[in-house]
């Protein structure tokens, strides 16, 4: 099995969080899965993290549709699935209807996943921002009804990267927010970045107290797994009915993706 793993920073900025990633990898899927990093192209942000222009909602919908050729990319490329390994999942819906292969959301997989493990889930973010927009994002999925709130961690994305080196101190001050958000009545938390879940999760830390923390990667991975094992055992794979779903052909969907600039992505 290959897994096309999409991030939304671009990777050869981040090293070490690419080489921490990559380890963590190992440990979470199949022996006999392959997992293929990927990330924006090379200048898409003016720095090597892309909070400063994802926190905007406008930058963040013109940078999400680099994602539709990514998508095609990881089809025709051969992958058996497309794991968008970023919280606010862009463009899934419009990507699962251009695909027949399995596409998989980070913020999707564990907000619906985080209900089989508690009654509430809290989430703590660092792109403080963004909070609204998950919030929209949780409610668009009816998850609204199991979620305590979206409150930042209280440090930033810098912070983060730092820790790859020496996380001991940002555990410390994560433990902190965490304990705020399980007060709310978290029974479950979940992080707004991989970044920092990832840390988190090579390091070891899978609860605060008696509440699990989610390992976002881990989970959209292994949901990856799961549903290229139901579309080859079952045949299972999404609905093609109404506006939502329903599939343009190929060859239109790279032309107009030529039209503005974006079929360079996919060759």
């Amino acid at each position: 099995m290959k897994i096309y793993h999409q991030s939304l920073t671009v990777l050869d900025d981040l090293p070490a969080y690419s080489q921490r990633m990559t380890d963590h990898i190992k440990k979470i899927v199949r022996s006999d899965t392959q997992v293929v990093l990927h990330g924006m192209a090379k200048g898409s942000y003016d720095a090597n993290y892309p909070g400063g222009d994802i926190r905007h909602r406008a930058l963040f919908n013109l940078h999400s549709v680099q994602w539709l050729a990514h998508a095609i990319k990881a089809e025709e490329s051969g992958f058996d699935a497309f794991a968008l390994c970023t919280m606010p999942d862009p463009l899934i819906t419009d990507i699962r209807s251009i695909l027949d292969i399995p596409v998989v959301g980070s913020g999707e997989s564990c907000f619906k996943l985080a209900t089989c493990y508690g009654q509430k889930f809290g989430m703590l973010l660092f792109i403080d921002l963004m909070a609204e927009r998950y919030r929209i994002q949780i409610e668009g999925l009816g998850m609204g009804p199991f979620s305590v709130g979206v409150q930042p961690v209280g440090f930033g994305f810098q912070d983060v990267l730092s820790a790859f080196d020496n996380p001991g101190p940002l555990i410390d001050k994560f433990k902190v927010s965490a304990r705020k958000m399980i007060d709310k009545g978290a029974d479950v938390i979940i992080l707004g970045e991989i970044p920092l879940s990832l840390i988190l999760a090579s390091e070891g830390i899978s609860r605060i107290d008696d509440t699990p923390i989610m390992d976002s990667l881990a989970v959209t991975l292994k949901m990856s797994e799961l549903m290229v094992d139901l579309k080859n055992l079952t045949g299972l794979s999404p609905s093609r009915r109404g506006w939502s779903q329903a599939s343009p052909s190929k060859d239109r969907m790279k032309a107009v993706l030529d039209f503005y600039g974006m079929g360079r992505f996919i060759s």
